[in-house]
């Protein structure tokens, strides 16, 4: 004899896989039912506090930095040729030409039988400068704005130093030189654009 007796719910379970209907329902919900809206290829909308997209028949989720990690994450292949790009040089030409070693090689023959690479190359070399100018000036501005009262000896203990210097001052200061370069090497590059 049973000490426990079978649901009625257990019972149509064991009937259901008897009979094969392995995902049938053996009991009644009851609840509520959300609203079931299609989506298309393409679609954009908001569930929750998600934004949801559908790619390529797959629903996904849309991140805020989508953006960065195309500008970052190298592809497969290369955008230009549909190429492979595995060979060593492939990386640092697709970071600064958005293409293949390949492509940036032909790219460059054509410049050079046209008689334009020398102009391409003080271009780049303008770009270059402009962008490290960007980057020195955040970096100082970061450096002056970080405190810099207090400071740990080599025996742990915790020293608090009296003085500094005149943020605003130095803020300034950096900021003006920064675009005088910057205008400086802008004017260069526009010189050089419609030479």
């Amino acid at each position: 004899m049973l000490k426990k007796e079978f649901r009625k719910k257990d019972v149509n379970r064991a009937r259901n896989l008897l009979m094969g209907k392995t995902g049938a329902s053996t009991g009644t919900q009851i609840g509520y039912n959300t609203k079931q809206t299609d989506h298309k290829e393409g679609d954009v909308w908001t569930e929750g506090r998600k934004t949801w997209t559908i790619k390529n028949g797959i629903k996904q989720t849309v991140s805020k930095l989508d953006k960065i990690k195309k500008e970052v994450f190298m592809p497969l292949c290369c955008p230009k040729c549909n190429n492979i790009m595995k060979k060593r040089l492939d990386k640092p030409n697709y970071n600064i030409h958005k293409m293949c070693y390949d492509c940036v090689i032909d790219f460059e023959g054509k410049l050079q039988n046209k008689g334009l690479k020398e102009k391409y190359l003080k271009e780049l070399e303008l770009k270059n400068k402009l962008t490290i100018i960007d980057q020195t000036e955040a970096q100082l501005l970061s450096m002056i704005n970080t405190s810099n009262s207090e400071y740990v000896s080599e025996n742990g203990v915790v020293e608090k130093w009296v003085g500094g210097i005149n943020k605003k001052k130095w803020t300034n200061d950096i900021t003006k030189y920064a675009s005088q370069i910057r205008e400086k090497f802008e004017k260069e590059l526009n010189d050089t654009k419609g030479a």
